[in-house]
Order: structure tokens, then sequence, then C-alpha cells
């Protein structure tokens, strides 16, 4: 209390007295400068500016004082009492300091049939600090399982009743349950060691972590070295590659109720001296179509394995050689029985050469003639076109039949055309007419009707396109109609309905011509003779090209039946480019000459007329 009176008084309530004389309060300072560095000041006066009876020492004094020696009147002090220790916290006394012991954990594998468990190694560590342990697996390369740290650092409980694990608790050869796994601890290191030893706890004795069975049997195994042989392989597979002994043998085959002999080849393979069987098999056998009854393989003369079928390298003694098969005699071959009654041309000939002794005896065997088995098509059952359903029969999987796309691409828009009329025996159908269109491209035939008024029938696309089969082919082997067989006058079959060709496009012709070593001659005349190259075959048959009787359809329905006495000069030209007898230059004169005519005379006539004025 700097600011009260103490001189003589007990510092007691109601004793003591302020001195307001005093202003000054502030603290004093006990740094300063000089020379412009800091130094300490000793302290002379309180804050209430009184001086102080002795000057306070300094830091500097304050540690000297301190490391100074006091010295005693009677010598140094004794050592009997000891001074306690300082309270030192475990995280402090603890910090960094670990115990790691080494341990193992077995997976059970389930759904493997190649293991039943696994053994994995584990590293547990123990943090002294906080009684918490960290479980940690060593990760292997490749190892296909999730590996590393299993389980984080914490405190794992030991029971139920909510203990938990102590270093005192741990040991070699003890079991460490964590989460339902048990960890069986093998050995630890040398600090672990040194401190359990210091701390009064007796080490158990080290154990070995077991080994994983699945992982030792994919080791590799040792090389079992040997003096190799001084036969040469590689020359023997240099020099008789390709080169094959071929046997033809007879295994009969016993049964409880029946007896059969089955035919069998015999392949010895000089370059590897392997030996492979195959079975021939006879049609319609019941048996499956599998010619290999023994792989390629070296076949060993004694086949008695020890505990299993498959015969080691260390059981055989002896293998097959070419000496070991004689023709006429039995060979044992793994067990069956084998009669080898002849062989081919090269066995022979390499017997006489390496084994001249040696005699072969052939065995006429009484060989029935094979039977070769024609495939036949099933008929047509009327579904879909007879190519589709022959590639039912080809493969399981049908594929589209095959086009020929060179003539599609030659002959693409190509169509022949002809006028046809239905030959019946009904009275309606003698006017009908129809468009009979034959395209190139892909041999199929299409038929329009033209309409013909009053007729009570609908005209129209009468056929779609389609190959038309003819009359005298069968359904099995159809032959279809061909350019060819469109001649002028020709009856056409076409499903049961029967049409007269009565006429046909210039362009039929032109085509024709150009093709005309494939095309009948007779079809060739008729065409020529209809469409007026030939005229003087026309006339002396009496038939006028089918250009001017359209022309004398015309005057007869527009120059007598109608108003109009004016002559269509396009089908007029079209009509008397095709006479022989007409000039071209006279054309324009005729088609005046005939409009001059007006009695209602016979179109032939007013026609001939026309021209004996013109000439």
């Amino acid at each position: 209390m700097a600011g009260y009176s103490t001189f003589g008084l007990p510092f007691l309530p109601g004793n003591c007295f302020r001195d307001f004389s005093k202003s000054e309060f502030h603290r004093p300072q006990t740094l300063s400068y000089l020379n412009g560095y800091g130094i300490p000041r000793c302290l002379r006066s309180t804050m209430s500016q009184e001086m102080l009876d002795t000057e306070c020492p300094t830091q500097n004094a304050m540690e000297q004082l301190f490391l100074q020696m006091p010295a005693l009147t009677y010598g140094q002090a004794g050592h009997s009492l000891t001074r306690e220790r300082p309270f030192i916290p475990s995280y402090v006394a603890f910090d960094k300091k670990v115990l790691r012991f080494y341990g193992y954990f077995m997976q059970e594998v389930l759904l493997s049939p190649q293991e039943n468990y696994r053994v994995r190694p584990v590293v547990i560590y123990y943090f002294l600090e906080d009684d918490s342990m960290c479980i940690i697996e060593p990760e292997v390369e490749n190892s296909g399982i999730p590996q590393g740290k299993l389980v984080k650092r914490q405190r794992l409980p030991k029971n139920d009743r909510g203990d938990y694990y102590h270093w005192k608790d741990l040991n070699l050869g003890v079991d460490l349950c964590a989460y339902g796994i048990i960890y069986r601890l093998t050995n630890c290191d040398a600090y672990t060691r040194e401190f359990l030893e210091s701390e009064g706890v007796l080490l158990s004795e080290p154990e070995e972590i077991p080994v994983d069975p699945y992982a030792e049997s994919r080791v590799e195994p040792e090389h079992c070295y040997i003096t190799p042989s001084d036969f040469d392989r590689l020359k023997q597979f240099l020099t008789m590659d390709r080169k094959v002994l071929r046997f033809f043998a007879l295994w009969t085959e016993m049964d409880d109720q029946s007896k059969e002999v089955r035919r069998f080849s015999i392949q010895y393979y000089l370059a590897d001296d392997t030996v492979e069987i195959r079975e021939f098999h006879e049609p319609n056998s019941g048996r499956d179509t599998l010619p290999v009854l023994l792989r390629r393989q070296r076949v060993p003369k004694n086949f008695k394995p020890k505990c299993v079928l498959e015969v080691s390298s260390q059981e055989v003694e002896e293998y097959f050689s070419p000496r070991d098969f004689r023709v006429g005699e039995t060979v044992y071959l793994m067990g069956r029985s084998f009669l080898l009654y002849d062989c081919d041309e090269f066995t022979r000939s390499y017997y006489k050469q390496q084994f001249p002794d040696m005699e072969l005896k052939p065995i006429q065997m009484d060989s029935g003639k094979e039977v070769h088995i024609k495939k036949e098509i099933p008929p047509y059952n009327g579904f879909g076109s007879l190519e589709d359903s022959l590639q039912n029969c080809l493969s399981l999987i049908p594929a589209p039949p095959k086009k020929d796309i060179l003539k599609m691409l030659e002959n693409d828009h190509k169509v022949l055309r002809y006028i046809a009329r239905m030959d019946s025996q009904k009275r309606q159908d003698e006017d009908r007419r129809f468009v009979i269109s034959y395209f190139l491209s892909n041999d199929m035939i299409s038929i329009f009707e033209k309409p013909t008024r009053n007729s009570g029938i609908i005209s129209g696309k009468f056929l779609e396109k389609t190959r038309v089969p003819k009359p005298s082919s069968t359904v099995d082997n159809p032959e279809y109609y061909g350019p060819g067989d469109f001649a002028i006058g020709a009856t056409l079959e076409v499903f049961g309905h029967r049409f007269v060709l009565i006429d046909a496009d210039l362009y039929v012709l032109k085509y024709l011509e150009t093709m005309n070593e494939q095309i009948p001659s007779d079809t060739l005349s008729s065409l020529r003779q209809h469409l007026g190259v030939e005229p003087e075959k026309a006339l002396a048959a009496g038939k006028a090209p089918i250009a001017l009787r359209r022309f004398f359809r015309h005057i007869t329905e527009r120059r007598w039946n109608t108003s109009s006495r004016q002559t269509d000069f396009r089908l007029f030209k079209a009509a008397l480019s095709q006479a022989v007898f007409v000039s071209q230059s006279n054309l324009k004169k005729l088609k005046k000459r005939l409009d001059g005519i007006t009695s209602p005379a016979h179109p032939f006539v007013a026609l001939l007329i026309a021209i004996q004025r013109t000439a």
C-alpha cells in the first residue's frame, strides 16, 4: 500500500492513513539505454516514489547468486536426506515410445477349391503414451487383397466389461482378439523385449509364422540338374520333321451284350517320338464324331502309376519307339490292345531302310465298300421363295441368296415391254390388254393391266415383280422365262393365266439384236416382221405394221367420228416412217392430201387415195 502511512502502526484496518501529498504513482523503469545499448538498471524507488532501503539486484546478480555454492562452517553437508523426484506425466515420460510385436492371423477362404485358409502376417504397434494400438499388414505386390492398415490407432477393447488392452497383457505366444479376428503374437523387436524385461515381464519363446500352403504351392520348385544325354534332339527334329509313320489298327470293344470292332489310325511322329491315335467313324454309327482318341504325346511302355492316373517322368523307364510297332502283331497302348493290320507306303519304305530284319505281315481285312450318301434337298414347302428355302437347308443360320451384282449394275433400268391379251374362254376377257415388263437386271416380270372403259374390271397392277417359272418345269428344278421366250404370238402361262403377246417396243428388238447369239432366230424374226423391219415379208403375209394400225385407229376415231378434221402428225409420222413405199420428204405433203379428203371413206382407202395423189 504505497499511498498509506505505515510508520510505527500495525497494518490493520483503521491504522492506515493515506498521504495526500503524494501525487506521482508511475511505475519505475528498470531498463535504460547507454551508448545505444539496452542495459538493466537497479530499482531504487517504489511506485509512490519512496526510496528503497536496499537496491534490488539485477537478473545477472541473482543468477550468479544461485550458482554460487554456500560457504559452510562445518564443511559440505551430507547426502543423508535425498530430494524427491519431480512429477513427470505419462504422456511426457512415454512420448514417442512404441512397442512392436510381430504376428499373424488366419483368414478362412470359402469359395476357392485351391485353398481353405490364408496366413496373413501383421505388425502390432502399442503406443505407451496413451495405451493405444495399431495393426498394420505389410503390403505384398500383386497380392490382389486389400492390405496396409487393418486397425487404425485406438484403444482396443479387451472384454465386454469395458476393459482395454494394456502392455502388461501382451506377451509372445498370446492370442490378441480385436473385433472378432484373433491375432497370434509370435515375436517382438529388441526395444520391446528390453522394456518388458525392465518392467519385470517374462517373455515366452518366439514362434515361427506358419507357411501359407497356397503360396508355397505356387513357388517354383528347385531345378533338378542332371547330366544331358548325348542324343541330339534338335538334329532329330530338323531331319525328321513332317515324317510320320501311319499304322491301321483294330480295337475289339467287348461288352456284356455285344462285341464291336472299331478301326483306328495310329500315327507315330519321328520328330519327337510322340504317338497319336485317331478313330475312323462310320456314318450313322451313333457315336460322337470326335476323331482323336489319344492326343499327341509320348506313350510309356509300362503304364503303372503309383497313386494317381498321371504318370510322372520319374516313373517312366522306357517309351514306345518305332521298333515296338510291328504290322500283324498286337501292341498295348495305354491299357488297350490294338491289332496292327496294315500301314501306308511311307511306313513300309522306312522300315525297309531302318529295320531290314523286321518283316511286315499285313492282314487282309474284309472291308465293305464305303457308301457315300448324297444329301438330298427336301421338297419345296411353299413358304418364301425357292432360293430362300434352299438356304435353310444349306446352313443352320441361313444367309440371303447371292445376287449377280455385275448383272444388276450393267442392266439397271433396262426393261423390255410387251403388249399382251388374255387367252381366255370368257367373253369379257377378250378386250383386256396387259403390259408385260421384263426386267433385265434380275430376270423378274411384272404385269400391268391397261384400263378399259365400261369393262367393269379394275385395272392396274396384275402381277408384281417376280420370277415366273415355265409350266414345263418342276417345283424343285424350276426353269424361268427369259428374253428368248417372248416372241410375238407366243403364249405365256403365268401362274395359271395365259397371255398372248401381240406387240412390243422397238427397244426390245434393238436390245435383242445386240445379243442375237443367245436369242432364238424365231423370236428375232417375229419381232422384225411385227415391228416393220421386214416390210416385204409383212405385206406378203398380209400383216400391216402396228404403227399403221394405230394410225388407222386414230383417223377412224378422231377424223370420222368427231368434228375435228386434223390428223395427229406424231402418229402419222410414226406410222408412215415404217413404210418403205413412202419417202420421208413426202410425209407433210401426204398429210395435207389426207386432210383434203372430205368424203367419209374407209381409213385405209383414204390413205391409198392420198398416196396416189402425192405420187
